[in-house]
């Protein structure tokens, strides 16, 4: 009878050892299902997470990090990223993060982020995706370029009409005799008195005129890919081959889906459209379009802005006018009135980045002459 205990016993320990091996083997390693092969587990075997400023970069994120990621997005879907602000509670969860996908332009929330994380949690690595982007201007249409023209040639034209020789009588002993003191007079605290502020505000006037709207370039999405799989890799590097892959395979995708978008907009001879916030400037200047935007500077157009703009569309033959739901689009309607056209909505911020980009452009491809 006793031995029979013992034997039992013996094979329950033996059962048990190989089933608490079993368990910490799959925790060490998983597979990866685009390609087949073993990749190890993190180290802690949770997700990381990652805080995104836009959906899109969920996206970005979760097919490079695969299940070794969870995202969590800073301006949920169908907010404005221009005025949004987040509730206490998705503060707390987004504190959590150990690495923060910025747009890394023009977007003043992310500073507030940058800053509470620095302040909560100071081990985020906080990654810019637009590292390497060949920014642009965002566009904007402006009051009255007409005037603005003939003012220029105006001015050109008084230039050249100023004598040569009225500068050449200019006394070379009026140069002569500005003195030496004067100009060691000026004071150094003239200069130290320019305040820092000043250059801020310069700064971010400058700043304020670069487009953000980065991501609806697929060939800028690779890049944003590129840095996000560099910061992943930098936090978790036990699995920087399986993050590797997945980029490969993601990049993949993004080459084909811009070949597809050119093979759309071939042959279109007016490649201009009309929208109502200018969220495709990047998109624009890939496929060699024009984009006229209805919104001035982030504020709604007055009466005479209207009228210029109608007459535009008219010109270049624009007869859909694309929209956001982010935004109001009442102007946007008022124009489309008047030229006989439509609106039509376009996400720029959908997370299904590949599908959505494939469904804008032809949408863009079958309203253009």
């Amino acid at each position: 009878m006793k031995l029979k205990l013992i034997s039992l016993l013996l094979l329950l320990t033996v059962g048990l050892s190989l089933f608490v091996s079993g368990c910490l083997d799959s925790g060490d390693s998983q597979v990866n299902e685009s390609t087949g092969q073993q990749v190890e587990a993190t180290a802690t075997g949770e997700p990381i997470i990652v805080a995104v400023s836009l959906l899109p970069q969920s996206e970005f994120v979760e097919k490079v990090g695969g299940d070794k990621v969870k995202t969590i997005v800073v301006i949920p879907p169908g907010a404005d990223p221009h005025t949004y602000e987040s509730s206490p509670r998705e503060i707390e969860e987004i504190s959590k993060a150990s690495m923060f996908v910025t747009v890394g332009i023009d977007m003043p929330f992310e500073e507030v982020w940058i800053d509470r994380f620095q302040t909560i949690n100071s081990e985020t690595l906080v990654v810019n995706s637009s590292e390497g982007i060949g920014l642009k201007e965002l566009a904007g249409h402006h009051h009255h370029e007409g005037e603005e023209e003939e003012h220029t040639g105006e001015l050109e034209a008084d230039h050249e009409n100023e004598s040569v020789e009225d500068h050449e009588n200019e006394s070379v002993e009026d140069h002569e005799n500005e003195s030496a003191e004067d100009h060691e007079n000026e004071s150094v605290v003239d200069h130290e008195d320019e305040s820092a502020e000043d250059h801020e505000d310069e700064s971010a006037e400058d700043h304020e005129e670069l487009d953000p709207h980065i991501w609806t370039s697929p060939a800028n999405a690779k890049i944003m890919v590129e840095n996000i799989y560099k910061g992943l890799a930098e936090i978790d590097p036990g699995n920087e081959t399986y993050y590797a892959q997945n980029r490969d395979a993601y990049l993949k995708e993004l080459n084909a889906l811009d070949t597809r978008i050119k093979e759309k907009l071939e042959g279109k001879k007016e490649r201009n459209f009309m929208v109502y916030h200018p969220s495709w400037g990047y998109f624009a200047a890939d496929y060699n379009l024009t984009m006229i935007p209805v919104e001035i500077e982030g504020k709604e157009p007055s009466a005479q802005d209207l009228a210029e703009l109608i007459d535009l569309a008219k010109e270049k033959q624009v007869k859909v006018i694309f929209v956001q739901a982010q935004f109001n689009t009442r102007s946007a309607q008022a124009v489309a009135e008047e030229i006989g056209g439509e609106v039509i909505a376009v996400d720029p911020l959908a997370k299904n980045y590949v599908e959505n980009m494939d469904e804008v452009s032809y949408i863009f491809a079958k309203n253009l002459v």
